[in-house]
């Protein structure tokens, strides 16, 4: 049950990270595109375009993740059957 447990968190804690990492990667890496603006003038009304998302990056994350927790998870594991 240990075991269980120690991988349920980590995998959690991973796919947070993971997940904060590409949005903060994708966030800096972003450059709008301004030729609309410049050519149109700031008088305009502003329109927001939405999107639908895309479970595949979710599914890819925790794909990545899953195997990095099972990692810890025998790494801190080992540890612990070592120590005693």
């Amino acid at each position: 049950m240990k075991k269980v447990a120690l991988f349920s968190v980590s995998f959690i804690l991973v796919f947070i990270l993971l997940q904060l990492l590409s949005g903060l990667f994708f966030t800096l890496t972003y450059t709008p595109d301004l030729t609309g603006i410049m050519s149109a003038g700031y008088a305009q009304e502003t329109t927001i375009i939405t999107r639908q998302q895309s479970i595949m990056p979710s599914l890819l994350m925790a794909v990545l993740a899953a195997p990095i927790a099972y990692f810890i998870m025998k790494k801190v594991t080992w540890v612990w059957s070592s120590a005693k």
